[in-house]
C-alpha cells in the first residue's frame, strides 16, 4: 500500500514522463510532420517500449491532440499578456487581433508541420483547440465588456459581441482561410486592418480608435 508521500513521487513521475512524451512528439512533429510520426519513434527517442508510451497516452491521437495544445498554449498566453495590460481595451482588442493573425502566419510560413497539425485539429474538432477557442472567446468577452464600462465600445450584448468578433475574423486565423489568403497573394496587411477598422465601428468605438494610424501602431 502506497503512502500519499509515494502516491505524490508517483504522480510526479508520471507527469515528468508525459513530458518527455510530448517533448519528443513534438520535436518529431516539426521536422517530419505528425502523420510520419509513429509511436515506434517516439518510443525508441526515450528508450521505452511502445507499451510504456500507451501507459501515458490511451492513442495516437491523444498525443496529437495534447502536441496540438502546446502549441495554441502559445497563443493563449500571448492573448492573456495583451489582456492584463493597462492600455485602453480599444488597443488592447485591435494588439489582440492583430497577435493571433500574426501567430497564425507565421505557423503558415515558418512552421508548415505544425500549421498541418492545427489543420486537422479543426478539421476533427479535437477537445484541446475546442477548449483554446473557448479561453479565446472569455478573453475577448472580458474585453468587450471592460470596453463598454469605459465608454470605448456601445454594445447591448457583450457576450454576443465577442462571438460575432470571432466569426468576421475567421479568415484572418482559421489555418486554411489563412493558407487560401496566401496562397492567392492577397494583400494581407492591407485586408487584415480593415476588417479590424470594421470591427472596431461594429463595436461603436470612435473614429479615433477606429483610425488607420491607430489600428497599425
Amino acid at each position: 500500500m502506497l503512502s500519499g508521500g509515494d502516491d505524490f513521487c508517483e504522480a510526479g513521475r508520471d507527469l515528468e514522463a508525459r513530458t518527455r512524451i510530448l517533448e519528443v512528439a513534438e520535436r518529431y512533429f516539426r521536422r517530419i510532420g505528425y502523420h510520419k510520426t509513429s509511436v515506434a519513434d517516439i518510443a525508441a527517442e526515450l528508450g521505452m517500449s511502445r507499451a510504456n508510451v500507451y501507459r501515458f497516452f490511451p492513442s495516437r491521437t491523444a498525443i496529437n491532440s495534447s502536441v496540438c495544445g502546446l502549441v495554441v498554449k502559445e497563443v493563449a498566453e500571448i492573448a492573456l499578456a495583451i489582456a492584463r495590460t493597462d492600455a485602453p481595451a480599444s488597443k488592447k482588442l485591435v494588439d489582440l487581433l492583430t497577435a493571433i493573425h500574426g501567430h497564425s502566419t507565421r505557423m503558415l510560413v515558418e512552421d508548415r508541420p505544425m500549421h498541418e497539425l492545427l489543420v486537422a485539429a479543426m478539421d476533427g474538432s479535437w477537445a484541446t483547440l475546442n477548449a483554446h477557442d473557448e479561453q479565446i472567446l472569455a478573453i475577448l468577452k472580458a474585453l468587450v465588456r471592460e470596453g463598454v464600462q469605459t465608454g470605448e465600445f456601445e454594445v447591448e450584448d457583450a457576450d454576443e459581441a465577442a462571438r460575432g468578433i470571432i466569426t468576421a475574423f475567421l479568415p484572418f486565423f482559421h489555418p486554411v482561410l489563412v493558407k487560401q489568403r496566401v496562397q492567392e497573394g492577397e494583400a494581407t496587411a492591407v485586408s487584415l486592418h480593415a476588417q479590424i477598422r470594421f470591427i472596431m465601428k461594429a463595436l461603436g468605438a470612435s473614429d479615433r480608435d477606429t483610425s488607420p494610424k491607430a489600428i497599425t501602431a
